[in-house]
Parts: structure tokens; sequence; C-alpha cells
């Protein structure tokens, strides 16, 4: 494992990405390589603390289920469709953070081995133990299912210590910040309060899961600077934490 520097508060994390990160709608990119590369080094910085990191990759910048759904396409092929946009953005992002000279497996939970590994939890654990970072691709493998709650199954199944929601806004709100100025930011919730208020920012399944699996959540800006170094080490409350 690379040299270790800052030490993390976690053995084990798990980062959801939403596949909206990768995409520069400036630029009519739905993977745009300066911001994959961004992404890489944040991710090396604390992979340098020698915390162990698996990654659930979503898949919205290329297809959401349903969103085609919408367009006449059948929820089962939709879903589908954007689990295998999901293995486009984790082979993308495997890519980046090979370039920056730390070894990457992707995991595919719809196997196709000539491009990613088919997804065995023994594997895995073996992967996280030896210092490879791991990118979880095509969701749970099953149509009605989010990626946000294939992020808490395996979160729940690694043993993770943390599940990071990585966003584009500094935690979870009342109403979305961007469209209500008086929209209120949590700091702390529960995984109760979380389910009550069908808070939009992760789907129930997945605070469930975590709830059952006392893995706690934080929600936070991956973009603002430090955001994910703060939260690792756990200096400072980044975004909003949902736990028991």
């Amino acid at each position: 494992m690379a040299e270790k520097t800052t030490k993390s508060k976690y053995k084990r994390i798990l980062l959801k990405l939403s596949g909206e990160v990768f995409q520069n709608k400036q630029k009519g990119l739905s993977i745009d390589p300066d911001i994959l590369k961004a992404i890489a080094v944040r991710l090396k910085n604390i992979y340098k603390m020698g915390v162990q990191i698996a990654i659930v990759a979503g898949g919205g910048n290329i297809f959401r289920g349903v969103s085609g759904e919408a367009r006449g396409i059948s929820r089962n092929s939709g879903d589908f469709m954007g689990m295998l946009a999901t293995i486009i953005n984790a082979l993308a992002l495997q890519n980046a953070i090979e370039k920056e000279g730390i070894e990457t497996r992707v995991m595919s939970a719809i196997e196709m081995h000539e491009v990613a590994e088919p997804f065995i939890l023994r594997r895995a654990l073996h992967h996280l133990e030896k210092g490879l970072l791991l990118i979880f691709a095509g969701g749970t493998g099953n149509p009605y299912f989010s990626t946000d709650t294939a992020a808490a199954l395996r979160a729940s199944e690694i043993g993770a210590d943390i599940l990071l929601k990585a966003t584009k806004v500094n935690g979870i709100y009342s109403a979305d910040p961007m469209k209500d100025k008086n929209a209120k930011r949590y700091k702390k919730l529960s995984y109760q309060e979380a389910l009550a208020k069908s808070l939009k920012v992760m789907d129930g399944a997945a605070f469930s899961l975590c709830m059952e699996n006392h893995i706690p959540i934080v929600v936070f800006n991956f973009f603002e600077p430090g955001s994910i170094e703060k939260v690792i080490t756990g200096k400072e409350n980044v975004g909003t934490i949902v736990s028991d």
C-alpha cells in the first residue's frame, strides 16, 4: 500500500459517486477526462492515509432507467441499460486512477469477463486487504434497484465503516437548495428521520440497509476542496451524517 501520511479515522470506506459527477454539461461531455483526473487525485490523497477504498459508480450521465421508461423503454430493459452505463463509468474511472499509480479492479454484478471481474465477495475482500482500490459496477445486477441501494448493499457486504455519498451540495436539505433559498441543511439525522422525511438524496432501501447494518452515511460536497479528506480524518464535521 502507498506510504501513509495523515491517518484515516476509518479502515474501510464505500464511496458512492453518481454518474453526474463525471459529466461536463457546459462542454457537452458525458465523461470529462479533466473531471476524472481531479477525482483520481482526490482519491489518491485519501488512499495515502491508509484507508481501504471501494467505490460504487452510478450511470445517470449516460442513461437512467427511470427516464428511459418515460420514453417508452420498458423498466427492465432501461434498468439493464443503466447498469451497463455504470460499467462504462467504472472503466473510465479505473483508467484515471491507475494513471495516478494506484492498482485498481472493476468488479461487476453483470458478468463480462473481458472488461471486469465478477463480483465475488471473498475476492473483493482479498483485494481490499492487499491494498487495491475497488470499483463496483453493474448496480446490484437486478432491475428496480438504484445504485444507491447497490452502494448500501456493497458497504454491508464488505463491512465498510462508513458510506460516503458524494454530491454537488454540502449535505442533506429540507428542499432543493438550488431551487429554494429557504431550504434548511441538516447537520445530523437518524435513519428513521431520513426515512420519515422521504428525503430524495438516497432511496428508502439504501437508508434501511444501512440502518440494519449500523453503517453511518455522510452526504457531502465532493467538489469542495478538502471535503473528503476532512470526512476521512474525522477532524471536522462535513456535510450531513445519518446514523443511529
